[in-house]
């Protein structure tokens, strides 16, 4: 499974490898689409690829991190 989500990250996590964590941790395949960063805040359209049960914990692990995550155009499937 694939989805495509909007980030924004806190002022205190922007320096933080969270996207390189949840990776490693969940087994997914994490790919950025297009990111803004600034001293103040992050913005990121990421696809996070892999098995469908490991991309949603990626994704929640990222929400109880305090991201603030949007899902973009629903899953996308292949």
């Amino acid at each position: 499974m694939k989805k495509r989500v909007r980030l924004t990250f806190p002022q205190d996590l922007i320096k933080e490898p969270v996207i390189f964590t949840m990776a490693r941790k969940f087994d997914v395949i994490p790919n950025i689409r297009r990111a803004r960063v600034t001293e103040t805040v992050g913005e990121m359209i990421l696809e996070v690829e892999g098995d469908d049960e490991n991309v949603d914990k990626g994704i929640e692990s990222l929400k109880q991190l305090g991201v603030d995550v949007e899902l973009v155009e629903g899953d996308i499937l292949e």
